[in-house]
């Protein structure tokens, strides 16, 4: 059985995320979450999640594994993919379909570039879609002077409060500690944090 490393830690892109989602607004019918001005449905966000039950099973990983439940793993990097989506869009970032296909061969900091991607809830039917929005950002984070630079970082997080995802209750309460299962007596759990892929 492989063993996966989820992509747990506060990391690049994700990290001023967690901090800026809220749930206070209201839900709309039939929706999973709504982010900004897309709506993820719920059987939108019940096909992502048994595409991606089906990539762990043939890549023989325990869903257990993951250490939160699948259905919020893989809603979280949904939510973040079309808060990204828009956010590059908002700033005309483009990005090329080969950088988009030299980020489907890096392995991050797992064995394989598979299981990169399905360490950010990522299955490959939904990868291109999900690194086109992360390298969007990536770049745009670049083009306002880098992680590095205080003003840029500052800018970079008022851009990601822009554009705040609001989750369906039932998927358990999110709040800066990431989402709280109802099922621990309110223990958060952590969701994954998006991982800066290297274009």
């Amino acid at each position: 059985m492989k063993s996966i490393r989820v992509a747990v830690a506060a990391a690049a892109v994700g990290a001023s995320f967690v901090a800026l989602t809220a749930c206070s607004s209201p839900m709309q019918a039939g929706a999973a979450a709504v982010v900004g001005n897309e709506r993820i449905s719920t059987g939108d966000l019940n096909r992502n999640v048994q595409e991606y039950e089906a990539a762990l099973k043939q890549a023989k990983i325990e869903p257990s594994q993951l250490g939160v439940p699948i259905n919020q793993f893989v809603l979280f990097r949904m939510a973040n993919e079309a808060a990204y989506k828009q956010i590059a869009a908002k700033h005309n970032v483009q990005v090329s379909e080969s950088e988009i296909d030299a980020a489907l061969k890096d392995p991050g900091q797992q064995q394989s570039p598979e299981m990169n991607l399905l360490s950010k809830g990522v299955a490959p039917a939904n990868a291109r879609g999900y690194l086109r929005a992360t390298l969007g950002v990536i770049k745009l984070r670049s083009q306002m002077g880098g992680p590095e630079d205080q003003n840029a970082q500052a800018k970079f997080t008022q851009e990601l409060g822009s554009v705040v995802p609001v989750y369906n209750p039932r998927y358990g309460e999110f709040g800066q500690q990431g989402f709280v299962d109802p099922g621990r007596f309110g223990k958060p759990v952590q969701p994954p944090q998006q991982a800066q892929q290297q274009g």
